[in-house]
């Protein structure tokens, strides 16, 4: 990897946000010239500003990547070898309120990005970060694979499968032969210093300092909950090859576990805060269960998990624990990934 990053220019979209925060982070460890594009940080606090993100960029840029024009004249500038691409709406439930916002960012701003690349020429890998909500989900809990249909039953689902055949427009169409253009699908992720809304550990946290129970509206849900360090892995290991295709990175079968399961053990970290209460209100519909098969990854990239569920949850707390005491965020979360490596 280090011989992959040192010295390269890495165009990375989403920097600000908590996956794209944690990612910049290891880039840098990787001795790489990162350009970040993205909107403002999307949560106060957020992690990008306690590690300092704009300084960990040779250059910073506040961009919506749905402005064709001047992205395309960022890229054309900054000449990027490598291009990670994660900014977009990332949450389901926004989604439902404002869908038309949430397939402009995640369908067209996608397009933007690859045309800029295509425009700018000199790029040599793409690696694309969708969602394990891409599959048309029937329920039934079988883990899904790459070659299974996608679909989406909420805007948000829609519009990452819709993400994913723009991508393989753009590879058959500009790219095949010449620019290894990848796909990575991951989601329900944990880690320090994640503070979006609708999610369920920041929730706990802000729950934990307001003193107060999470409120849980499908406790019973079942979801591959991952550390954020085991797909960032995934997406630079993309990254350093040449690879055309579509990989899912998730945890291993026997780690899956409920959306209670994780609030508890989160909460045995804390004392058993901040516990949790069933949302009364109506809820809109989602997926009973969610999982993946990441063998391709496996047998094609030699990835796998190294953070099975006890210890992701222990390392989030842990994070968490150290940001409560005024602790240097920065330096935890380098501290975390070089322990990640050393696995």
């Amino acid at each position: 990897m280090a011989d992959s990053f040192a010295g390269k220019r890495v165009l990375l979209t989403g920097h600000t946000g908590f996956k794209g925060a944690w990612l910049l982070v290891w880039l840098e460890m990787l001795g790489a010239k990162v350009c970040g594009i993205s909107l403002e940080p999307p949560t106060k606090p957020s992690l990008f500003a306690l590690i300092d993100g704009a300084r960990r960029c040779v250059r910073h840029e506040i961009c919506d990547i749905r402005d064709a024009a001047r992205l395309a004249r960022i890229v054309a500038e900054f000449a990027p070898e490598t291009v990670i691409h994660m900014a977009a709406q990332p949450l389901v439930l926004p989604s439902l309120d404002d869908p038309v916002d949430t397939f402009s960012t995640n369908v067209t701003g996608t397009a933007s990005v690859l045309d800029a690349c295509r425009k700018a020429g000199g790029v040599s890998r793409i690696v694309v970060v969708t969602s394990d909500k891409v599959y048309a989900n029937d329920g039934g809990g079988r883990a899904f694979a790459e070659g299974d249909r996608l679909g989406g039953h909420d805007p948000y689902s829609a519009s990452k499968a819709a993400c994913e055949i723009v991508v393989d427009s753009f590879r058959a169409s500009y790219f095949a032969g010449k620019v290894p253009l990848a796909t990575a699908r991951a989601g329900n992720v944990i880690g320090g210093g994640d503070w979006a809304a609708y999610r369920v550990l920041p929730d706990a946290v802000r729950a934990l300092e307001a003193g107060k129970p999470l409120v849980l509206r499908r406790p019973n849900a079942v979801r591959p909950w991952q550390h954020v360090l085991d797909p960032l892995a995934g997406y630079l290991m993309l990254a350093a090859r040449p690879i055309d295709d579509a990989f899912n990175f998730g945890p291993e079968a026997t780690e899956k576990r409920t959306v209670a399961d994780l609030v508890d053990a989160f909460g045995r970290h804390f004392a058993g805060k901040p516990g949790w209460t069933l949302e009364n209100a109506e809820i809109p519909p989602e997926a009973p269960y969610l999982t993946l098969s990441a063998e391709r990854a496996r047998d094609e990239l030699g990835w796998k998990p190294k953070l099975d569920f006890a210890p992701a949850v222990e390392w989030t707390a842990a994070w968490y624990a150290e940001w409560r005491k005024g602790g240097d965020m920065a330096a935890v979360t380098r501290r975390q990934i070089e322990a990640y490596l050393r696995l």
